[in-house]
């Protein structure tokens, strides 16, 4: 079978076809598109990945009583929707992609390909309490004792988990950098030199702080940082221009569902159990406090953010702050920054809020 790395999504699959040696290129005839040509009657580089990462699905007649039977599925969907893998291809070429790539593998066990099936550790409780983040397999669980039982010690989480996979997501960013900070203020606005975070024992809870500490969150873009103040109509709001000041690393939450199962270095089957969880972190951290809220509701993300802030290499901080998606301007997103000193406010500017525009559903009560 012929297709080529255009029908696949996952940047570590489309890395190793392009660099397969002595490939032809042309039109694939699978999705149409100008690329890499992978024959699998003469190519086998692929197969070793996709047989390891397909060994950690059983079939649904072979799992455990206790396996939720609602929680089964077609491989392909599996495939498609935990690690999107294959690109906006049809199902039935997935099917064939799959059993030309494992052709062993689908002689050995069809039903694998054919029928339902299951990740049987995703519900072992044994093998969860030392190989996921969250020891009892449950957000809300942790969020509850976090806020209302053990705030400073709390056993569920796996550390050492936690720290693996931010090795995976750290994004650098070069000196010069420019970030956007905002205040809702009035129409002369605020100078440079009280932009920036608030000093020490006077910040307010953040997603990333907790009251008294001290973080500099900033956005990428003007749009983005006038949403996240959320100024009313008529309102002003000063916005600073900050300069990086050095090279400095984040934790890149954002790109957590792009962690392909196929990198080096990372367990299949620990990925398929702890993606969920780090996904929900990046969620989390882009929420918006209701007015109704408590700032109990920043407890957890406060929590999990200190480890990574806690986080050395050779004796220095490995990490300069957090990057997460912006759930009031979706396409932009936002820094939270450890230490504001990394950052110079270069000019402010002030906006005047003539317009807003809601969207909204009805709630069923």
């Amino acid at each position: 079978m012929i297709f080529c790395e255009n029908c696949f999504n996952d940047k570590e699959i489309i890395s190793i076809i392009c660099s397969v040696p002595l490939l032809n290129t042309g039109k694939c005839p699978l999705c149409h598109n100008e690329g890499h040509l992978y024959n699998t009657d003469t190519q086998n580089f692929l197969t070793p990945y996709f047989e390891e990462l397909l060994n950690i699905y059983a079939p649904s007649t072979t799992l455990p009583e206790t396996y939720p039977r609602a929680k089964v599925r077609s491989l392909i969907d599996d495939l498609k929707d935990r690690w999107n893998i294959f690109a906006e291809i049809p199902r039935e070429q997935i099917y064939e992609i799959l059993k030309s790539i494992c052709g062993e593998l689908y002689a050995n066990v069809p039903e694998l390909f054919n029928g339902a099936v299951g990740i049987p550790e995703l519900y072992d409780s044994v093998y969860l309490r030392e190989h996921a983040l969250l020891k009892n397999n449950n957000w809300d669980a942790f969020v509850e004792e976090i806020k209302t039982k053990n705030r400073f010690h709390s056993k569920l989480i796996n550390f050492d988990i936690l720290e693996k996979y931010c090795s995976f997501i750290r994004k650098p960013y070069k000196k010069g950098k420019l970030f956007y900070r905002a205040r809702i203020s009035d129409r002369s606005g605020y100078p440079k030199s009280e932009m920036s975070a608030p000093p020490a024992g006077k910040s307010l809870e953040g997603r990333a702080n907790a009251r008294g500490i001290v973080c500099l969150y900033v956005a990428s873009d003007v749009d983005t940082t006038l949403h996240e103040v959320r100024a009313g109509v008529f309102d002003f709001v000063s916005v600073g221009t900050f300069q990086l000041k050095k090279d400095i690393t984040v934790v890149d939450l954002r790109a957590i569902a792009e962690i392909s199962p196929f990198v080096e270095g990372l367990d299949y089957l620990d990925h398929a159990i702890n993606k969920q969880y780090l996904e929900k972190l990046n969620i989390e951290m882009s929420k918006s406090l209701r007015r109704s809220d408590s700032t109990l509701d920043y407890v957890p993300t406060q929590y999990i953010v200190d480890f990574i802030k806690s986080i050395t290499h050779n004796g220095k901080q490995e990490y300069d702050g957090i990057e997460y998606n912006s759930t009031t301007n979706p396409g932009g997103y936002n820094l939270s920054i450890f230490n504001p000193d990394v950052f110079e406010c270069m000019a402010v500017d002030v906006y005047d809020i003539e317009q807003l525009h809601y969207t909204f559903t009805r709630v069923n009560r």
